[in-house]
This record gives structure tokens, sequence and C-alpha cells, in this order.
């Protein structure tokens, strides 16, 4: 089949393009407000940008019938920091209830039964049960094109200047231990995976950029 994305013609029950681009990581991104209210809330529109230095990106859509930015991407912008937290198979039912729409007063925190772990370089708080944590400065905010109002979004890009790995899942080889942790992924529609497979590809030029080598940063290094 073939449809062209601006008729949207299709033709089947459900718009298929999100699951065209799969498997998507998810980012559990925590902000705090300029009143010291706590989010939480996952993204899977998220990914690496770049490794040296790490930048990462996540991107969110407007609340629904308000046209109001979420909560994440107003407080990451106004702060200038976010945390991402590594969303796993264990912590799934979390995931999902950090996931609902609520009023920006609301700590997504006590909703899912989850602790507040302090980060050690910004202010927002990290997942506790959370394997993986990455500390990140604002970097800037791209707004992408969209037909209607609520489906505006907007791109959140940051430097990741920090992070923290739980020590119980790095294996003997000093890599992460992912079959331990199980990260999840979107696949589209309301369905969702976890990994519990991996193979290896020796690549035939050099693996720097695939591995992602960096360097240590000069002091007065900015983005």
């Amino acid at each position: 089949m073939f449809y062209d994305t601006a008729m949207n013609d299709h033709g089947l029950p459900f718009n298929p393009f999100k699951s065209c681009v799969i498997p998507r990581p998810i980012g559990w991104v925590s902000t705090i407000s300029h009143d010291g209210t706590v989010n939480l809330a996952p993204f899977s529109m998220f990914n690496q940008l770049g490794y040296d230095p790490p930048i990462v990106m996540f991107s969110g859509s407007c609340r629904p019938g308000t046209g109001q930015h979420k909560d994440s991407v107003t407080n990451a912008e106004e702060t200038g920091e976010f945390v991402v937290n590594m969303a796993t198979w264990e912590l799934r039912d979390q995931v999902a209830a950090t996931s609902r729409f609520v009023e920006p007063d609301v700590d997504e925190f006590q909703v899912a039964g989850l602790t507040k772990a302090p980060s050690r370089i910004v202010a927002p708080p990290r997942v506790s049960e959370s394997p993986i944590h990455l500390e990140c400065l604002y970097h800037s905010t791209m707004t992408l094109p969209a037909n209607r109002r609520e489906s505006v979004h907007r791109v959140v890009v940051g430097r990741v200047i920090g992070i923290h790995i739980r020590d119980d899942v790095l294996g003997d080889d000093g890599k992460i231990d992912v079959l331990a942790i199980r990260p999840l992924a979107r696949l589209g529609y309301l369905d969702y995976t976890s990994v519990v497979e991996i193979f290896t590809m020796e690549p035939e030029a050099s693996s720097a950029g695939m591995i992602g080598e960096a360097v240590a940063a000069p002091e007065n290094a900015t983005v």
C-alpha cells in the first residue's frame, strides 16, 4: 500500500506512522518547576543526538484541547535542567502511571509510588528505582510544524553533564547488562516491547563512532 500523508488516506483503522519508526526508546523525564513542583513523564519521541559531548532530545506535544505545552517542556525551558531516567520492564506500571495527563501541581512520583533520589549536579530528582539516569542541562528548543494546535511538538535538546549507573547492572566485562535491565521501547498504537535479545555485528571500518568514544571536555567548554 501507499498513502499520501497530507491526505491521510491510508484507509486503515489506525494511523500506521508511529509503527513505521520502531522501536523507540522511552525517555522518562523528571523536571522541577520554578515553584518547586516535581514532574515526571515518559516520552517515546526520545533519543541521543550526539555523543561527544553527549546530547539527548525529547519531543512533547500539547495538552489535549488546550494547546498548552507539556509540563516537562515548560519546566526544562524555564529552569534549564532535566533528568532522563531509564524506563525498564520492571517499572512498566509506574511508567504508565506517569503518562496520564494531570494538573501541573500534581507530583507524578507520588502518583506512581516512586522514590525521589537527589541528583548530583542539577535540581530535578532522579527516579531511585531506575538503574540509569542522565542529568541534563537545557540547550535549545525547536518547534515543529503541525496540522492542528494539539499536534504541535516542541523538541527539547539537552547536554548530558552527569550519568548515574547502578553498580549491579554493570557486567564483569565492564558493559551495561542490558538484558538484566530490559529497557522499554515504544512500537506504536498501545504496543511496547523490552530488550530480551542481543546480537553483535563487527563493523568493517573504524568502530569509534559506533561505540561512541568520547573525550573529556576542556574546563571552559560550552554548547
